[in-house]
C-alpha cells in the first residue's frame, strides 16, 4: 500500500489530497476567485501569498479529515509546472519541507499531465487514448500511450481557449472567472453559426490559436455596448434580472451561445483531424482541464466519440479545476513505476518544457 499526498499551487487554487493505491482518500481546496475577482484575473503576488497563509491549515484538515498521520505518508507529489512560478514556489518549498519531515520520498509531477490523468479517479481510462486538455492557460492534443507516456500532437500558439472565454467575460463585463458564466448564459439562446470565426481551423495542422476571436468579440461588443453588464458584482440570479429589465438577455444569449459553439467547433475540428492522422489504434478520447467544465464543449465532445466509436472520458466538475487528487494519482503512478525526484527538484514556469529528470529507484 502506498500513500500518496499531492500539492497543487500552480495557479490560484491551494489544494491538498491523499491518494492511496490510485484511490482518493481525502482532499482539500480553498479557492481565491473573491481576492481575485477585485482585479478581473489572477494577481500573481496575492495568489503566492495566499498559497503560503492557508497550506499548514489544508495539512491540518485533510489529516484530520483521512485520519491519517504525517508519518504514514509513503511519497509527497506536488505540482513542478507550468504555471505561475512564485506560486509553485510556495508549494514546492511546503513539499520538500514535508518530505524531508515525513521521511518521505519526493515526485515532481507536470500539471498538465495531472489533468489529462485525472478522470481515472473516477473510472477508467482505456489506452491508448487521445487526449484534450483545455484550460485557463493551455490548449493541447496529446496521444497518452500509457500514464506515464504522453506525446503534444498539437498546442496552442498564443492564446489559450480558456483565455479566449476570459477576455470575452470581461468585455462583457462578467464577473470573474466569467467562462462559467458565458456558459450559462449560452443556455438562454440558439448559436448564430455566422456571428464568430471559427479560429484557426483552415490549415491542417493540429496547433490552436484563440487571439483572433478574442479580437472578434472585443469588436463586436464594442459596437454594442448595450450588451454589457451593468455590474460585475452580481451573481448569476442578479445578473440575468439586470438583463431582463433591461430588454437584452435574448440578445446577450445569442452572442454568448454563438461564441461557446465557434470555440467548441475549433476543438472539434482539431481533435477530429488528430483522429484522421493517428493511424488508429486510439480506443478513447479524454477531455480534460478547467473548460472541460464547458456544456457545450461537453456535449460536442461526447458526440464525436460516439461517431468515432471511441470512448469519451469526462471528468466531474470538480475534476476539471486544478486539485490535488490529480497530483496525487499522478505522482503515486509514477513513484509506483519507480521514478522520484531529490530536493533540487526546481519549478518550471509556464513557457518552459518541463524535463523528465526523474531518479529511477532500485527494484
Amino acid at each position: 500500500m502506498t500513500l500518496c499526498l499531492g500539492i497543487e499551487t500552480s495557479c490560484d487554487e491551494t489544494a491538498l489530497a491523499l491518494v492511496e493505491d490510485g484511490r482518493l482518500i481525502a482532499e482539500r481546496i480553498a479557492t481565491q476567485v473573491d481576492a481575485h475577482s477585485l482585479f478581473g484575473g489572477v494577481v500573481p503576488e496575492l495568489a503566492s501569498r495566499e498559497h503560503l497563509r492557508v497550506l499548514a491549515p489544508l495539512m491540518d484538515a485533510l489529516l484530520a479529515d483521512s485520519g491519517r498521520s504525517l508519518g504514514e505518508i509513503d511519497v509527497v507529489a506536488v505540482a513542478r509546472g507550468p504555471g505561475l512560478l512564485s506560486s509553485l514556489l510556495v508549494g514546492m518549498s511546503f513539499a520538500k519541507g514535508l518530505a524531508l519531515g515525513a521521511g518521505a520520498d519526493l515526485v515532481g509531477v507536470n500539471h498538465l499531465w495531472a489533468h489529462l490523468l485525472a478522470p481515472a479517479l473516477e473510472r477508467e481510462i482505456v489506452f491508448p487514448a487521445l487526449g484534450l486538455l483545455v484550460s485557463g492557460g493551455h490548449t493541447q492534443i496529446y496521444r497518452i500511450q500509457s500514464p506515464l507516456a504522453f506525446e503534444v500532437l498539437g498546442r496552442t500558439l498564443d492564446d489559450a481557449a480558456g483565455e479566449a472565454f476570459d477576455k470575452a467575460a470581461k468585455v462583457l463585463n462578467l464577473p470573474y472567472p466569467g467562462g462559467r458564466l458565458i456558459d450559462e448564459l449560452s443556455q438562454f439562446g440558439v448559436p448564430d453559426k455566422t456571428l464568430f470565426p471559427r479560429p484557426y481551423v483552415n490549415n491542417t495542422n493540429l496547433d490552436f490559436s484563440f487571439s483572433g476571436v478574442k479580437t472578434a468579440i472585443a469588436t463586436y461588443v464594442a459596437g454594442n455596448l448595450h450588451l454589457r453588464a451593468g455590474s460585475m458584482d452580481s451573481g448569476l440570479d442578479g445578473l440575468l434580472a439586470e438583463l431582463k429589465g433591461r430588454g437584452v438577455l435574448e440578445e446577450l444569449a445569442v452572442v454568448c451561445a454563438s461564441f461557446n459553439w465557434c470555440i467548441a467547433e475549433a476543438l472539434r475540428i482539431k481533435v477530429e483531424r488528430a483522429l484522421d492522422q493517428s493511424g488508429g489504434g486510439v480506443r478513447s478520447l479524454v477531455v480534460a482541464g478547467g473548460v472541460a467544465a464547458n456544456s457545450m464543449i461537453r456535449s460536442v465532445m461526447t458526440e464525436l466519440a460516439a461517431h468515432r466509436g471511441l470512448e469519451v472520458v469526462l471528468p466531474s466538475p470538480g475534476m476539471c479545476t486544478d486539485n490535488g487528487a490529480m497530483i496525487a494519482l499522478a505522482g503515486w503512478y509514477l513513484y509506483s513505476a519507480g521514478y522520484k525526484h531529490g530536493m533540487d527538484l526546481e519549478a518550471i514556469p509556464r513557457g518552459q518544457k518541463i524535463p523528465w529528470d526523474y531518479c529511477q529507484m532500485e527494484s
